[in-house]
């Protein structure tokens, strides 16, 4: 019996979608600019420095599309053109989108831990409403400005090349005062680094320590272009778009421009393709295999849904190796699914660990794997995930975290980083699937992109636009409307819709919505038909409040015991259903179901409903419970080894001091709290906002809900008779 180590394959997804406002020509956001300078040349770059690391990166079309323009075409971004004037010669309004908008970032890795850059956002404030903008923006003096420009950038340019850089350290040390010299030093840097980004990928590529794969231009959900119906594979009772959008050829022509970007761009084809999102049918692994691709990836999830079993036990460990770590077939193409618990160890967990803690998990994690997969069989881990968000939450960018683990990955025989395509190469024998399921490598489903009515909506729009265009080519054959499809494709990506509906949030989700309905637009005005008045008007649903599934109807008086002691205690309380609200980055495991919440004439109570009974978690849970309005406290509850430990904070110039109170709280089957409103200062009638964040191990895994706050308003003692008549 032969011996083979065990294969890792890192599988990075770079990608961006397309940010150019189809009416002015500018992009709307600096993503492309800011992550350019943060994330694809430094990732690239460190292997360098661990020559047996081998790994594979993904790259979008549209996304490297627009690096060029940012480095051939001298192109620009709102933010950036704001950057670039002196303070003195901003409009009002440029002034105002620079202190609204110049702390995007990571506030607790990129913004508190520089005290000038910290400064400047205690004075605009947490929190603010549009309108106060006009009044905070005259607070800000023009080397306030001009510190906030300079910050905004410095900041997203990687730590790897600051550390090499003598301009660069002088200006963190120098932390304020900037002068317009100095600001245009900040910005060429970011272009030289913007400048290497394709050749170093080449350089990688053509020595062979890294292999590039492509995506679908403009990062299309395939399986549902082939046909929105496909969605009920999955989800056979969601609902569904009142116009049916089932157009193959756009899926194959999003493949093929695809692959003729790439082979442009780096002088051959690519042997392998990531689907968007992992998206995968059948009808779209035949026409891929088409193409002439030899392997894709998507998420285990999928294959467990294909084969009609899973590969991990109750706790989430693997017990079914031997399946899981190998590729199979399907019509010719390879196919890889990833372990999706390695990859969200990574992607959404570490980040608030120490490195070397996080390395021994993931080495011991490796290591698990290692003992238990048959050692005669060539089995490989596919560790996939988002290659350019997750660093942000890391400390120094993640560089000591990815720099140890390759470090200890390069010293360990039992473990070998491989590109997938030198695995394939190794003669692997692949088990054929007769049956591909039709999901991503979010829960195998398509749920983030329809169902909602804010996706249906924009999937009808997208339906009719394309009929119309359709319809104008038949009327009008020799007219050129390759510019018009070029933006109708670029609407078939799946980014307008991850903004869309309940999942996900942003800052930034009213650019992304009028970005959408601008490239829909843009059809009709090539085409010189006119534009639809609905267009015009926003798909998302204005200033969402997040509303509760069921209303407080009554006066609740539960028992705190950590127990569903009676059906009628929560019976008259208000009840969330988690799902109803989402976080700009998707987690694939949640944690609460449900959020109950209610009150009598002298309490407020809150119940959490998880996934798996309190009382059987091992790990350090902390709930924290932010009341935001009108005072603002804090109540913390640490649950650990079924006890419980409370207490209570209050937010007094910018720091939470103790308050000495006792609430009750327990945490069994269920989450139960009681907060007696005299001891957070809430009166009747006083409207309170709180929002609850739940930390398991010292790392934030959920918010509740994920956007916004639950609302009600403190009673009087004579409410039950006001709700009876």
């Amino acid at each position: 019996m032969s011996s083979h180590p065990l294969y890792i394959a890192f599988y990075w997804h770079m990608h961006q979608p397309s940010y150019r406002d189809p009416m002015t020509g500018h992009f709307c956001l600096p993503w492309v600019r800011l992550h350019g300078t943060k994330d694809y040349l430094d990732m690239m770059l460190i292997l360098k420095d661990y020559p047996k690391i081998h790994q594979t990166f993904n790259i979008v079309p549209s996304l490297f599309e627009q690096l060029i323009c940012y480095i051939q075409k001298g192109d620009k971004d709102k933010h950036l053109e704001v950057t670039l004037k002196e303070p003195s010669g901003l409009t009002e309004e440029e002034r105002i989108f620079i202190v609204e908008n110049f702390f995007l970032a990571n506030w607790d890795t990129m913004v508190k831990p520089y005290p000038r850059y910290f400064e400047l956002l205690l004075k605009r404030g947490y929190r603010y409403g549009k309108a106060d903008l006009k009044r905070i923006h005259r607070y800000f003096n023009e080397s306030d400005i001009r510190d906030l420009q300079v910050w905004f950038n410095l900041v997203w340019i990687d730590p790897m090349f600051v550390k090499d850089d003598r301009d660069l350290q002088d200006l963190y040390k120098k932390g304020a005062d900037f002068t317009e010299e100095e600001k245009m030093l900040v910005i060429n840097k970011q272009f030289n680094i913007l400048k290497r980004i394709i050749p170093t990928y080449k350089e990688f590529y053509k020595n062979g320590q890294v292999e590039l794969s492509v995506t679908p231009f403009y990062h299309p959900i395939l399986p549902l272009l082939w046909d929105t119906n496909n969605a009920r594979i999955a989800m056979p009772y969601v609902k569904l778009p009142k116009r049916r959008f089932s157009y193959p050829q756009d899926a194959i022509n999003q493949i093929k421009m695809g692959i003729d970007f790439f082979e442009n761009l780096f002088g051959k084809k690519p042997l392998g393709m990531w689907p968007s999102e992992g998206s995968v049918c059948e009808d779209v692994v035949k026409a891929i295999a088409r193409e002439g691709i030899n392997w894709i990836a998507t998420d285990e999830d999928v294959l467990a849904a294909s084969l009609g079993y899973g590969f991990r036990d109750s706790d989430g460990n693997v017990n079914n190796p031997s399946a899981l770590y190998k590729p199979y077939n399907f019509e010719g193409v390879n196919i890889f699914f990833r372990d999706h618990k390695l990859s969200d160890q990574i992607g959404f967990v570490y980040s608030g660990w120490d490195a070397r803690d996080a390395v021994n998990d993931f080495m011991g994690r490796l290591a698990n794997i290692y003992n238990i997969v048959p050692r005669d069989q060539k089995c490989i881990v596919p560790v996939i995930l988002d290659g350019e968000n997750a660093w942000e939450y890391y400390r120094n960018d993640g560089q000591d975290f990815l720099r140890l683990l390759y470090e200890t990955l390069s010293n360990d025989n039992r473990f070998k980083t491989v590109t997938i395509s030198e695995f394939l190469s190794q003669q692997v024998n692949t088990t054929k699937l007769d049956k591909l399921h039709a999901g991503s490598w979010i829960y195998a489903n398509f749920a983030i992109w329809i169902g909602h009515d804010e996706d249906n909506l924009s999937w009808e729009y997208l339906s009719q636009t394309r009929q119309d265009l359709e319809t104008f080519v038949l009327k009008n054959p020799d007219k050129d409307v390759s510019e018009a499809w070029k933006y109708l494709y670029s609407a078939e990506g799946s980014d307008w819709n991850w903004w869309y509906g309940d999942e996900h949030s942003t800052e930034t989700a009213e650019v992304f919505d009028e970005l959408y309905r601008k490239h829909l637009m843009k059809v009709y005005e090539i085409i010189g038909l006119e534009i639809p008045a609905y267009l015009y008007v926003p798909i998302l649903i204005e200033d969402r409040e997040v509303l509760p599934k069921t209303e407080i109807r009554g006066f609740i008086y539960p028992s705190i015991d950590g127990m569903v002691t009676s059906y009628y205690e929560w019976l008259s309380a208000g009840y969330l259903d988690h799902k109803q609200s989402g976080g700009s980055m998707h987690r694939s495991e949640g944690f609460i179901t449900g959020i109950y919440y209610g009150f009598n004439e002298k309490s407020f109570f809150i119940r959490l409903d998880p996934i798996n009974p309190f009382s059987t978690i091992k790990d350090h849970i902390k709930i924290d419970v932010k009341i935001i309005k009108p005072p603002e406290y804090k109540l913390t509850v640490e649950i650990e080894n079924n006890s419980v430990k409370t207490s209570l904070t209050f937010l007094k110039d910018e720091k939470f001091i103790p308050v000495k109170t006792t609430f009750l709280a327990s945490a069994k089957d269920i989450f139960e709290l009681q907060i007696p409103f005299d001891q957070i200062g809430v009166n009747m009638n006083d409207e309170i906002q709180f929002s609850i964040h739940i930390m398991k191990n010292g790392d934030e895994i959920e918010r509740c809900p994920w956007r916004g706050y639950i609302t009600f308003t403190c009673p009087s003692p004579d409410y039950e008779k006001m709700m009876w008549y």
